[in-house]
């Protein structure tokens, strides 16, 4: 019996390990390991003021603070019946697409694209394609200006509060950043044709159970319902019986599953569940990187995350549109009374759904917190996978299993936290992952 082990997972937010044990002729276990250290986020807000609780939680992540501090908003305002107006939700969006843009281009560029170009990273490919990381890199700093616009900064946002906004971003930073995110579409229309001959690796898969929040309107990130691929539905607050959480030696993070059975959240999953409702460029994009619909296939998620990335720029530009059109009204953030309550809010970060739920006293304090992260849920998932690759490709050979169960822990896109880890499995400038560009 003979094991393969992979010290850091490379090109992914944070620290992470992988076990696969390997039979004389089969995977006989796989162990992803989420080692950094345990944040503590949830004891943290405990017995503070329900005012403090954005702020803290959504220093969780700079890379998606701006979801934290959206769905950490809603659901305090949740748990005191706040209800907001119509530009607080618009501009709350429209951070949300910020974090989304931001995220996406992240990802797909810097971290996943080295693996089908056949580079150890965005430093080596640059060399051949500098061009396309130009473009990646405005891409991704709109998100950020998206952000900075919205929430006072890139990172960690201090314009949101319970209520609404403590300021408004101006009618002219607004007409600026739509003129930023048209630029930014432009951008990405330039390297849709590369991205769509890619040659993604294949393996024998098996169906997937997906899970996405099921938006309100159209194709979306928010919404009141969680739905699986099987056609079951949950209201959020249900979330504690709609999945299980179990805690595992080898991890520091839980593994969720439905019924004993992993399942897969994020932007592969939010296509196979809701890609018929998009519309625009987005749809057209994802008509030419042919996705497949059901897909059994997890590495398709970076092809996926490309349709989310046009969709965002797309959203974003039309809530610009609109506040520009309506006029950004001089408004205070809604009046309120403090209540005890318990609020529960699933939103759709970059890479899945994103839980949750605060519990406050009769003063505001907060009883009881808990946030669920779309790594954790994933976890699971990904071994799933990574076992299915390895069936595929036993007889590949130590070298080439390394890279490609490397390429599917990054086709997750896991938030462990922030990393600048590039590791070579092969030893060489370049990973032996040779895929070719078609076309």
């Amino acid at each position: 019996m003979a094991k393969i082990h992979l010290d850091h997972i490379s090109r992914v937010e944070g620290h992470g390990a992988l076990t696969v044990t390997l039979a004389e002729d089969r995977i006989q276990d796989v162990k992803l390991n989420l080692f950094e250290g345990m944040r503590g986020f949830e004891s943290v807000v405990l017995g503070r003021s329900y005012a403090e609780v954005p702020a803290i939680i959504e220093r969780i992540c700079a890379i998606c603070s701006a979801g934290h501090a959206v769905t950490a908003h809603m659901a305090v305002e949740k748990a005191m019946g706040i209800q907001v107006t119509q530009q607080t939700k618009l501009l709350r969006e429209l951070a949300f697409m910020g974090m989304t843009i931001e995220s996406h281009a992240l990802h797909i560029f810097a971290l996943a694209l080295p693996d089908f170009l056949g580079y150890a990273g965005i430093t080596d490919m640059s060399v051949d394609h500098p061009e396309t990381v130009r473009l990646a890199l405005e891409v991704k700093k709109t998100g950020n200006l998206v952000q900075e616009v919205v929430g006072g900064r890139a990172v960690h946002n201090v314009n949101m509060t319970i209520g609404g906004f403590g300021v408004l971003p101006s009618k002219e930073a607004v007409a600026n950043l739509r003129e930023k995110l048209s630029e930014a579409l432009e951008a990405v229309d330039g390297v849709v044709d590369l991205l769509s001959g890619l040659s993604i690796p294949t393996y024998q898969g098996e169906p997937i159970l997906f899970k996405a929040v099921k938006p309100a309107e159209g194709f979306g990130f928010f919404g009141d319902t969680v739905a699986f691929s099987d056609g079951t539905e949950f209201p959020v607050e249900a979330y504690k019986t709609s999945f299980h959480e179990t805690r595992i030696e080898h991890s520091h993070a839980k593994q969720s599953t439905r019924g004993g059975e992993p399942f897969m959240v994020g932007a592969l999953a939010r296509i196979n569940l809701f890609g018929h409702l998009l519309t625009g460029k987005a749809a057209e994009v994802l008509r030419t990187l042919s996705i497949p619909v059901p897909s059994t296939n997890a590495i398709y998620n970076n092809l996926a995350q490309v349709v989310e990335l046009v969709y965002a720029l797309e959203r974003a530009s039309a809530i610009c549109d609109r506040l520009l059109t309506e006029g950004i009204q001089p408004e205070d953030p809604v009046g309120f009374e403090v209540r005890p309550g318990t609020g529960t809010v699933a939103t759709e970060a970059p890479r899945g759904t994103l839980y949750h739920s605060f519990s406050l006293d009769e003063e505001g304090r907060v009883t009881a917190a808990d946030v669920i992260t779309p790594t954790a849920l994933n976890q699971a998932s990904a071994e799933k996978e990574i076992a299915l690759v390895g069936k595929s490709h036993f007889s590949s050979g130590e070298d080439r299993l390394k890279e490609l169960f490397e390429v599917t822990v990054r086709a997750y896109d896991p938030c462990i936290s922030c990393s600048v880890h590039l590791i070579k499995a092969d030893g060489s400038a370049k990973s032996t992952l040779q895929k070719k560009v078609i076309g």
